[in-house]
């Protein structure tokens, strides 16, 4: 099998030349705050639940280990009781196994629908 990769097309390689001018420069960092809130929120659920949690401080995303579980399952388990969508960390490789991430790229709304989604798991 192969794979023929030419390039970025155009329009986003102007993107991305857009996010590196000052006005888009401006736009990130003005949305890092927002995004670290939503990581606030979730974590502090999770932590409510009683489960060890890291991220959330530095980055938009929040890992939560269920000791003794399959990623998978618990990814399963959280979409079907829930219908909150993560990703299981075996995805990561195998230190990721046993843990979940969540994103904290979304819409304050939902995260606050999220935390009360979780009080059922």
């Amino acid at each position: 099998m192969t794979t023929l990769f030419n390039g970025a097309s155009n329009i986003a390689q102007y993107g991305g030349m857009a996010a590196l001018e000052d006005e888009g420069l401006a736009e990130m960092k003005s949305l890092v705050p927002y995004y670290m809130e939503n990581a606030a929120i979730i974590k502090k659920a999770l932590d409510a639940k009683g489960l060890k949690t890291c991220g959330g401080i530095n980055a938009p995303y929040v890992w939560a280990h269920f000791p003794g579980r399959k990623s998978w399952d618990v990814f399963s388990e959280i979409l079907e009781k829930c219908q909150i969508v993560t990703t299981p960390g075996s995805g990561f490789g195998p230190a990721g196994e046993g843990f979940i991430r969540f994103s904290a790229f979304g819409h304050r709304e939902d995260f606050s629908e999220a935390v009360k989604r979780l009080e059922s798991l």
